[in-house]
């Protein structure tokens, strides 16, 4: 065995997780040492941006129905078991492991010491033991990373196992295909197989974390990206994917905590990670200029495309998968906070992208309507490109995140509740999706229009305007805003058929009320209470 890199006092693998009869062990490697060697492994390529392209292979997403969770004395009682919370047994946790680590005996092992949480009262100190140097290198982009002085003297918290080759089998292992990730609190570790999607390591954290600091902490754990205005006011965005959460945050008079996850303790709103996982498909520098020009050496390109016989990078092209993705350190673009830690917020913002076009561009929450909209985390997509294929379809993800929710979104919803009744912080539920119509027959929301409605609500100049009240929804939307034409802010106007917008917001409304039956054991009267009012011929 050789140990290669820099390593600190805690560096047998053998001793603190059991791995024995490696190979050579590259230890916190920096990112051109990384990239040589997956040049020299034909695991990856350098693009004209200088950026490193891999392919992760057979999964180009995470796959949640192959997530599990160790059910034992910590987890039994309190995790919100059912199809987003699988359970695994302690005895095939360490029956699958102990196969793992007999895969890995005689091959080379990349090691990460690095860290969760930029609050220093929170931080989460994380070992990464990876087959191929490409996970290495994402993790290196994506977690915190330790000084030299602190990788010297470093004590990981937790663990993650992770080696795509190794292919497990579902008789002997209890998964439900080759591939897995399996939580154990109380090992503190994640094992990752059958796949290289470098996601499974980034939301297996998130997913241990939206446990430990709930539960154990009394901090919320949020999927939302976050800014900082020059006064110091800080703002939240929760949105499902396609709903403008990364592009909103993204303002050049504020300077950016993060864009994707984040705690709420008592005094900060802190980011968990220490860079960026963003969507490349499509991409531009017009659109996203920020994340365009983060594309440089020790960027990581997932899957993408080329311009015909170049190594220049085609983001349109959707070949291997829409979900085309690059990592970068958060330092590798302009107007961040350093470090990645804001007071807590006066203003949150909801974004649904509703393809329905009901609900109204902006609306003010009250308390029991922001835990409610909260625990029901709605957007809308669209159903497809097919001619004639005209009808959205509702996707309800509970916290904005809910394949990563550990517990019941209660909890979650509860601590939010908290928050609201100890500081003055207004709530918002932005559509910047439809209106006029749903989609195929109205208009998607300007961004112009949704940027004006974040500046006046961020600056205040809603605070005096009139509010209208929205049926069936019983939404509050202000009648006026600067910049925005004031036909566009009650929805049912936009309509040139009034009666179907009637019949549409009746029956999203109906959806919202049948996804929220679920929720009903466990939640307070007040919440449901907050729940929109189908009407009845």
């Amino acid at each position: 065995m050789e140990l290669i890199g820099k390593y600190g006092i805690n560096n047998d693998l053998n001793k603190s997780i059991g791995l024995f009869g490696l190979g050579q062990q590259f230890w916190n490697l920096s990112p051109s040492e990384l990239i040589e060697d997956c040049i020299i492994t034909g695991d990856g390529m350098l693009t004209d941006t200088g950026a490193l392209a891999i392919d992760t292979g057979e999964f180009t997403g995470r796959s949640p129905k192959d997530r599990f969770i160790v059910r034992d004395e910590i987890t039994e009682k309190a995790v919100w078991w059912g199809d987003v919370n699988i359970g695994f047994s302690s005895e095939r946790f360490d029956a699958l492991y102990s196969r793992m680590k007999s895969f890995l005996v005689e091959k080379d092992v990349y090691v990460r010491d690095t860290y969760a949480c930029a609050d220093e009262k929170f931080r989460l100190n994380i070992r990464v033991v990876s087959e191929f140097p490409w996970s290495n290198l994402f993790a290196y982009n994506m977690f915190l990373r330790p000084t030299n002085d602190e990788i010297q003297n470093f004590n990981p918290d937790w663990h993650i196992v992770c080696v795509p080759s190794f292919k497990a089998d579902p008789a002997i292992d209890g998964t439900r295909q080759h591939n897995f990730a399996v939580l154990n609190f109380t090992k503190k570790m994640i094992l990752i197989g059958g796949t290289g999607y470098t996601g499974e390591i980034k939301k297996g954290i998130f997913s241990a974390l939206n446990f430990l600091l709930p539960h154990e902490k009394n901090v919320l754990s949020m999927h939302c990206s976050a800014n900082i205005g020059q006064n110091g006011d800080t703002a939240i965005f929760f949105g499902l994917s396609g709903t403008g959460k990364t592009t909103l945050s993204s303002d050049p008079n504020r300077r950016l905590i993060g864009d994707d996850e984040h705690g709420w303790s008592d005094d900060t709103v802190f980011n968990f990670e220490g860079g960026c996982y963003a969507k490349t498909i499509d991409l531009t520098r017009e659109k996203e200029p920020q994340i365009y020009d983060a594309i440089k050496f020790g960027a990581l390109l997932e899957n993408i495309g080329f311009e015909s016989e170049s190594s220049t990078p085609d983001y349109t092209d959707n070949t291997i998968t829409e979900n085309t993705r690059v990592s970068y350190p958060i330092n590798f673009i302009d107007n961040i906070a350093v470090p990645s830690i804001g007071a807590a917020p006066k203003n949150i913002f909801f974004l649904t992208a509703d393809a329905f076009g009901v609900l109204p561009p902006i609306s003010k929450l009250t308390k029991a309507q922001a835990m409610y909209h909260f625990m029901s985390g709605y957007t809308a997509k669209v159903a497809g490109t097919e001619v004639g294929v005209i009808e959205p379809t509702t996707t309800f993800s509970a916290g904005f995140g809910a394949a990563f929710l550990p517990l019941h979104p209660a909890a979650y919803a509860k601590l939010l509740g908290d928050k609201l009744d100890r500081e003055n912080i207004n709530v918002w539920l932005l559509n910047t999706g439809w209106s006029g119509g749903s989609y195929g027959v109205g208009s998607r929301m300007k961004l112009s229009y949704t940027r004006a409605m974040i500046t006046a609500a961020l600056t205040g100049k809603l605070d005096g305007v009139h509010f209208e009240t929205l049926p069936i929804f019983d939404l509050a939307f202000p009648s006026s805003c600067d910049g925005v034409p004031s036909e566009l802010l009650n929805p049912r106007n936009t309509w040139s058929d009034k009666d179907q917008y009637d019949r549409t917001a009746n029956g999203l409304a109906a959806k919202f009320v049948k996804n929220f039956e679920k929720f009903a054991e466990g939640t307070s009267s007040d919440i449901l209470a907050a729940s929109p009012k189908v009407l009845t011929n």
